[in-house]
């Protein structure tokens, strides 16, 4: 690689893994919550979503916070993943409005 480029992917790398790295965070409230084995297919679910990075769930509280990127997905889709799980949900609080 000729030593000009190489220069430049150096100095461009930060900005790059910057843009990439800007996660966004859903918080769901999950309906027909029951137990934990509810709670672990909502949880397979959301995580078969690509482009989720971690999810939390909460049974007490029958709420799912969901970490993603939005490059790779967006809110609809986790909705959607939990309806076709069996158990519906809506936004309690989110990013954007995709």
């Amino acid at each position: 690689m000729h030593p000009l480029a190489k220069l430049l992917v150096i100095a461009l790398f930060p900005i790059a893994a910057a843009i990439a790295g800007e996660s966004q965070t859903a918080v769901m409230d999950l309906q027909n919550i029951h137990c934990y084995a509810c709670l672990n297919t909502v949880k397979k679910a959301l995580r078969n979503v690509p482009g989720v990075e971690e999810t939390k769930l909460d049974i007490d509280k029958k709420t799912a916070t969901v970490k993603f990127d939005p490059a790779k997905t967006n809110t609809a889709a986790l909705v959607q993943a939990t309806v076709k799980a069996g158990f519906p949900s809506t936004l309690r609080k989110h990013p954007d409005n995709r």
